[in-house]
């Protein structure tokens, strides 16, 4: 069983989850029950959870792939905790500002760095080379 994948896994869906009760909570509020009505603060809430799950599935694979090719726990949970404080960032950042913002920029580069290691981490284990 790879469970440094499963526990990152489920923390990410909490993420997700979260993001999503967000929207709903926004769409409320604002009366709009479909789209975003032209709603800066809906529109924000609507493209954190978006980007939340265009973003975390792609890592989590990845993470899973580098599990399965034996790396080492210690870069399993680093990349898995860089990937979550990410994740919560950006999306923390995102619905309070639609502009740059600490939150937005840190949790796109963690996510963003999360991916191309564990990306080079995969082709390393793929072209037979030993893992950390």
């Amino acid at each position: 069983m790879a469970a440094i994948t499963g526990l990152y896994a489920a923390l990410c869906a909490l993420v997700l989850l979260g993001l999503a009760v967000r929207v709903s909570w926004v769409r409320r509020r604002a009366g709009i029950n479909l789209g975003d009505g032209g709603d800066p603060a809906l529109q924000r809430a609507i493209r954190a959870h978006a980007n939340a799950a265009e973003n975390m599935p792609l890592a989590l694979v990845l993470l899973l792939a580098v599990e399965l090719a034996g790396a080492a726990g210690w870069l399993l949970h680093a990349a898995g905790i860089a990937l979550v404080a990410g994740r919560i960032l950006h999306g923390w950042g995102l619905n309070r500002s639609a502009g740059a913002s600490f939150g937005r920029v840190t949790g796109m580069a963690l996510t963003w760095g999360v991916m191309g290691v564990l990306a080079g981490a995969a082709l390393a284990a793929a072209a037979g080379l030993a893992l950390p």
